[in-house]
């Protein structure tokens, strides 16, 4: 698999920030863009101008007199960064789409997942720590395309009055128990046919078996669980004995 973003000539102006000459560019997967300068790096368009999440750096540029800000998608602070840079093939998330997302923290990748999905999209966040709920809380004050609840995603029973049905669940929870997590709550919102993401942290499952070893068994327990893994990528040089997970749920009829 090739590293980084395929080619595009789809590109807007050129403008200058730090000093270097950038250029915005598209990237394949919708509401993501990379910033072609000194460094590549890649970002999201700004849902709320002038506001940085996580101290992230932003990008200023003007077209059309009309002034568009860009957020720098640190691959250090999040999976889903470090995975489009890994070179997957499609992260399934798409402007206008409901997500559940567990185990939100403070919310880094949801804020840029916000971007993205804008304000036609909604995210559930699921958060069961109640510091880093706080900071998401004070997120969904400035965006919101963000439902924070302040729950443990092992019990969905008690947010589901929430929710409606969702179109992909993000799951980052780091438990021995994820898979199962991730199946209880796909079983209560997310649509059949519809999308799932699950990080898996090796450590947090097994911390005397490899890695490699640890990934396949978690695979063969969400298959058991009606999901259809569709592509499986390491999270290396970013997370060290990571890999995160893309596919499908009950993308075909079963026999009963």
């Amino acid at each position: 698999m090739k590293q980084g973003e395929r080619k595009n000539t789809n590109f807007t102006k050129k403008k200058f920030f730090g000093g270097s000459k950038l250029i915005i560019q598209k990237h394949r997967h919708q509401g993501v863009f990379v910033a072609r300068g000194k460094e590549d790096a890649i970002c999201t368009k700004n849902m709320i101008f002038g506001e940085s999440v996580y101290g992230e750096k932003r990008i200023l540029i003007k077209e059309n007199d009309q002034k568009i800000e860009f957020r720098i998608w640190n691959p250090f602070r999040s999976k889903l960064s470090a995975a489009i840079l890994g070179g997957v093939d499609d992260i399934f998330i798409k402007p206008g789409m409901n997500i559940l997302y567990l185990g939100a923290a403070s919310g880094t990748t949801v804020s840029h997942i916000s971007d993205i999905v804008g304000k036609e999209g909604i995210i559930y966040a699921i958060e069961f720590s109640h510091r880093s709920g706080r900071d998401l809380l004070n997120l969904a004050k400035k965006r919101q395309n963000i439902i924070p609840i302040i729950e443990d995603a092992r019990h969905p029973q008690k947010y589901r009055m929430f929710l409606t049905m969702v179109d992909l669940i993000f799951s980052d929870v780091a438990q021995p128990d994820q898979a199962r997590i991730l199946s209880i709550n796909a079983n209560h919102f997310l649509r059949s046919g519809g999308f799932f993401i699950i990080t898996i942290k090796a450590s947090c499952i097994d911390s005397t078996s490899e890695a490699s070893f640890i990934f396949s068994k978690e695979v063969q327990k969400l298959q058991k669980e009606g999901f259809r893994p569709m592509e499986q990528i390491t999270l290396e040089p970013y997370e060290r004995d990571h890999a995160i997970v893309f596919g499908k749920f009950r993308s075909q009829k079963f026999s009963v």
